[in-house]
């Protein structure tokens, strides 16, 4: 097959025209460099080792696109000045076209959850728990801040009652292993398995226990969705999601300000993995959390749950994202173990939307160097995919549609491969027509997202359209809004300005859309857009050349 000289995606392009999967394995290439623009996107805690706007500011650049808060840990108003700073770090940059993007931020519940209380009722004490010494773990109220050598407290009264002798009960993801000797109305005897040092506020797990009294919302888990409703979060990851009950009272609690927050349920027991398909039905995306995960179920089944929700997502095409100590070492060490860069890359090679950094951003040495490794280490795996027989999946896999924007989604797709486009330009208001391709985007082009600023709804503002698909496997790419936009030359019959496709392109395309793709004159690359605004409409699509000073469109479809 005969390339254009133009075409921009080099890297694996042997492995790419492979046959068969082993065959494509057979010609990676080491030497080849990555992709330019990467599509996964990257989700990172803030906490106090990142939480300042200079830091902040450091891991928007070093790719950081969602910002995760733990509402597990800190006060509303430790948050809401989190999250004024996340934006006022956005915001400084949005003149700079190569590192402005839209970050969104997500509220990660509490949940369900069991915590241990405050060690020696200091949140920086610690104490050292040796193998073979007995414990009593108590749940009193007025005990809360007694935790100590010899006394656990934690915040589930109904423990002595949920657990026998005999039973297990593992805090700290796992780090803690204490055996059950004896039950009594509020307080249990223990023996320790596995010794480690006892921080404050650790997560406790009860593997095979019937959790009674735990509902998906708690009291402050209201309180706080409430919280992220009135600071405009723009995601809520839902601890410990159990059914497609949970999501709905998740839903319920958002209440009608909140209906735009796209819901992503984060799956980490048994009961959720076994109720996976309602609950990905009811939820926008899920997390493949594996901390609690592989204390809930046996660690070596962990990988395979993890491939069973990554794989019924992208079925779905629904965003998904894998979290839980991906980069771990980077906490304290410059540089990843070699274990946890090939977990990172296998997530992506088995089809994960978004990676997640969790202590390595929030209490990490080395914040911005972690984002930075997640970034190349998801550009390397992004071009080693054999996209070409994962589209031809999910099409054999996607019932037939008469949706023109689903139609014209998956053709997109296809002419991609058939020109060797580098890039799929989407011009959208609601960001339905970027999800369809991306759903579909198998294949290693990039998409750069167009959105106006003529509509005052959400559905229609340009950054919550960016924000909403921070999760999407894209390469969202909206013109920051300091930059001209070519927009509102025509009117729909409601009187509203509609932005008319050949006004739009020019910004879609500019230098800085290119920079950040990677493109150059005489680059393919394909347009997408609707004849007019609104959902469902008549979908075009054209192919034709980036370049400066030169006709961009050379037909249309």
């Amino acid at each position: 097959m005969t390339l254009p000289d133009s075409f921009i995606q080099r890297q694996q392009l042997d492995a790419s025209m492979a046959d068969t999967f082993l065959e494509h394995l057979c010609l990676l290439d080491i030497d080849q460099e990555p992709i330019v623009a990467r599509n996964t996107s990257i989700v990172c805690t803030i906490g106090p080792a990142s939480r300042s706007i200079p830091k902040l500011q450091e891991m928007v650049k070093a790719g950081m696109n969602i910002a995760r808060l733990n509402f597990s840990h800190g006060t509303h108003e430790y948050h809401g000045e989190t999250i004024k700073n996340i934006r006022e770090a956005v915001d400084t940059i949005t003149s700079d076209p190569l590192y402005y993007r839209p970050v969104a931020i997500a509220l990660d519940t509490k949940g369900p959850e069991i915590r241990t209380g405050l060690v020696k009722g200091s949140a920086d004490n610690e104490v050292q728990l040796e193998k073979g010494a007995h414990v009593r773990v108590v749940t009193a109220e007025e005990e809360k801040d007694s935790t100590d050598g010899k006394v656990i407290w934690v915040d589930y009264p109904s423990l002595p009652s949920v657990i026998q002798p005999g039973g297990r009960i593992y805090i700290d993801d796992g780090l803690i292993g204490l055996k059950v000797l004896e039950t009594g109305p509020d307080w249990v005897e223990a023996v320790v398995e596995s010794g480690a040092v006892l921080g404050s506020r650790k997560g406790v797990n009860l593997p095979g226990c019937d959790l009674l009294g735990m509902p998906a919302v708690s009291e402050r888990d209201e309180g706080d969705l409430r919280f992220g409703v009135s600071q405009g979060v723009d995601i809520v990851f839902a601890s410990f999601i159990r059914s497609a009950q949970d999501v709905r009272e998740v839903r319920r609690a958002l209440g009608p300000m909140g209906r735009d927050i796209k819901v992503v349920s984060k799956v980490e027991s048994r009961q959720g993995v076994q109720n996976f398909q309602e609950i990905l039905a009811e939820s926008d995306g899920v997390m493949v959390a594996r901390g609690d995960l592989g204390i809930e179920i046996p660690a070596e089944k962990v990988f395979i749950a993890q491939k069973m929700m990554i794989g019924r997502c992208n079925s779905a095409g629904k965003p998904v994202i894998c979290a839980t100590q991906m980069l771990e070492s980077m906490v304290s060490h410059p540089r990843p173990t070699r274990a946890e860069g090939s977990d990172v890359a296998n997530a992506v090679l088995d089809g994960a939307d978004c990676v997640m950094l969790s202590g390595e951003t929030a209490k990490g040495l080395f914040p911005v160097k972690a984002v930075a490794m997640m970034h190349s280490i998801c550009r390397e795996a992004e071009a080693a995919n054999f996209h070409q027989q994962l589209f031809e999946e999910l099409r054999r896999l996607t019932p037939l549609s008469s949706d023109p924007t689903e139609v014209t989604a998956i053709g997109a797709v296809e002419s991609s491969f058939k020109c060797c486009a580098g890039a799929i330009i989407v011009l959208t208001t609601s960001g339905s027509t970027v999800t369809l391709s991306s759903t579909s985007d198998s294949c290693n082009t990039h998409t750069v997202m167009y959105t106006t600023h003529t509509s005052t709804s959400q559905l229609s503002n340009p950054l919550s359209v960016s924000l909403s698909l921070s999760q999407v496997w894209s390469s969202p790419v909206q013109v920051p809004p300091s930059l001209p936009h070519h927009c509102c030359n025509q009117e729909s019959p409601g009187g509203s300005p509609v932005p008319a496709a050949e006004g739009r392109v020019p910004g879609a395309v500019s230098p800085s859309a290119r920079a950040r793709l990677g493109g150059r004159p005489g680059q393919q690359s394909l347009l997408r857009h609707g004849h007019r605004k609104g959902k469902g409409v008549l979908q075009v699509r054209r192919h034709g050349d980036c370049g400066d000073g030169m006709d961009p469109w050379l037909g249309t479809h």
